[in-house]
């Protein structure tokens, strides 16, 4: 199976925390990701850092981090001047994100969603000029705090538009975390018929982000997002908590014979390591109970 595990930590994760780290602690963080076999980081936004302040400096970020032969850092764009940033930084990948119902695309973008649309069109091309991978990802896919539940024939309707100028993958969020199974089959089910490499992003709100994201690779996903810790959430997204942990995730992967290169012993000492950074403990439930080897002999009661 060929999936890519990407960690959002450093930045999805990161956004929602009280206490801001500094630059150089963000890098950090990436770096360590990078060394427990992550090969897959999103380490920073470009946005405006009045309204995100916790993601000031990223371009610091990128220049900080040491980078590892075949990994991908990657930086998140709403824009083309964030777009140019990105690039200016040295990213490997830019991930572009608009939302799908028209009042979170105003509340979180200042946008509509035919022009979330067409920036996603922009940046495409821009990406195909500059040799440069770019993911889209589309927010709220399964519902949104402001007009509820979203059907997922919108959804891929809003996809087939985007896949006018095809991005070299295309995400589903549940950014509020009420995806439920049966609705990851039938976007990402859709997402493949319409020709794009699908991915899954979700968060665990209501605890159903792990089964989701089983769904997700049962109907033919190739990218899975997490955050180290668990962490994360959306400002613009009442009540909405963090994606569903990396570490929580690979023992799923392990556990089911789908090899991801990551160590999870080392992944979770960056989740302790980000604990205290933090000043709290993290929602990740394996890093509290340890890895548990698939049992090789019969067990007797």
């Amino acid at each position: 199976m060929s999936l890519t595990l990407c960690d959002v930590g450093p930045r999805d994760g990161l956004q929602n925390e009280g206490v801001m780290l500094a630059p150089a602690e963000r890098a950090v963080l990436c770096e360590r990701l990078l060394a427990a076999g992550v090969r897959a980081v999103e380490a920073a936004s470009f946005v405006n850092p009045k309204l995100v302040p916790q993601m000031a400096g990223a371009e610091q970020v990128i220049a900080g981090v040491r980078r590892v032969s075949g990994a991908v850092l990657s930086g998140l764009a709403l824009n083309e001047r964030g777009f140019e940033r990105a690039l200016k930084a040295g990213v490997d990948e830019v991930h572009y994100a608009f939302p799908v119902t028209e009042t979170f695309a105003q509340r979180n973008q200042n946008t509509t969603v035919a022009g979330g649309i067409a920036t996603s069109r922009a940046l495409v091309e821009r990406a195909r000029e500059e040799r440069v991978p770019i993911t889209v990802t589309l927010i709220v896919a399964f519902g949104c705090p402001f007009e509820g539940r979203v059907e997922p024939a919108h959804v891929l309707g809003v996809a087939e538009q985007v896949m006018l100028a095809p991005p070299d993958a295309l995400v589903v969020a549940d950014t509020i975390g009420v995806g439920v199974p049966s609705q990851t089959r039938e976007l990402i089910g859709g997402l493949i018929e319409l020709g794009a490499a699908a991915g899954g992003h979700f968060h665990n709100t209501r605890n159903t982000g792990l089964a989701n994201a089983v769904a997700a690779l049962d109907a033919g996903a190739t990218l899975l997002d997490a955050s180290v810790g668990g962490i994360g959430g959306c400002p613009f997204a009442p009540r909405a908590t963090g994606n569903i942990p990396t570490e929580d995730l690979v023992y799923l992967l392990h556990g089911m014979g789908v090899r991801t290169g990551i160590d999870l012993e080392e992944l979770m000492e960056v989740s302790r390591w980000l604990s205290q950074r933090l000043g709290k403990e993290l929602p990740a439930m394996v890093t509290r109970a340890g890895d548990f080897p698939p049992v090789s002999q019969p067990c007797h009661a």
